[in-house]
């Protein structure tokens, strides 16, 4: 758990675990953690969906992860798993999945059914998305992660099309149980979610 940290050192550090991870010089680690505000690129993004609209006082980074454009700040929890798949399973799509599993088993744990769209990454309350997901891969060794919606100001959103998507809305924790919540205590949550995905799949067939 690191709190509030500005996004570029943040991505420093996850690329300095990730090199460790790789040699084999440490296990896999989860940073936990919540961003000053930013918006971010994505290596394949649609620049067009940064609108002229956001604030100018955001400061906008171009990123080496996958997916478009979206908005981290206060409130919103981000996990970042640097995990060697070779461990586990050789599969992003695989990964992928697990990821958005363990949101929605964290969300069940708050008496919120959440779900995932065909052919679109994230996990969805209704029509309404509350987790983001953007991952890239070196030598099978995952860095970035995930972006969870818990007490959220979704009026900075406005500023782009989240993730390219224009059709649907987007929600957060917060909204859904009319409850504010720790950041820290869901991201223990999100620890059980993501130990129990992994710990089933250790040592698999490609391991």
């Amino acid at each position: 758990w690191l709190g509030l940290r500005d996004y570029l050192k943040i991505w420093k550090i996850q690329k300095t675990i990730q090199n460790q991870v790789k040699n084999d010089g440490l296990n896999d680690v989860v940073l936990f953690l919540e961003h000053n505000s930013v918006y971010t690129i994505g290596k394949n993004a649609d620049k067009t969906n940064l609108l002229p609209s956001k604030p100018v006082d955001i400061e906008v980074i171009e990123t080496d992860r996958g997916g478009d454009v979206t908005f981290h700040g206060p409130g919103q929890l981000v996990g970042y798993p640097i995990i060697d798949l070779k461990r586990y399973n050789k599969s992003i799509t695989w990964f992928m999945r697990g990821l958005e599993n363990s949101i929605i088993s964290m969300l069940t744990r708050l008496d919120i059914d959440s779900n995932i769209k065909n052919s679109l990454t994230g996990v969805w309350v209704d029509d309404k998305k509350i987790a983001a997901l953007g991952v890239r891969l070196s030598r099978w060794v995952s860095m970035h992660g995930f972006a969870i919606n818990v007490n959220t100001d979704l009026r900075l959103f406005n500023g782009i099309i989240p993730c390219g998507i224009s059709e649907f809305g987007l929600t957060t924790i917060k909204k859904i149980n009319n409850q504010r919540y720790d950041l820290y205590d869901v991201a223990m949550l999100m620890t059980d979610s993501l130990t129990d995905f992994l710990h089933t799949s250790y040592g698999g067939a490609d391991a």
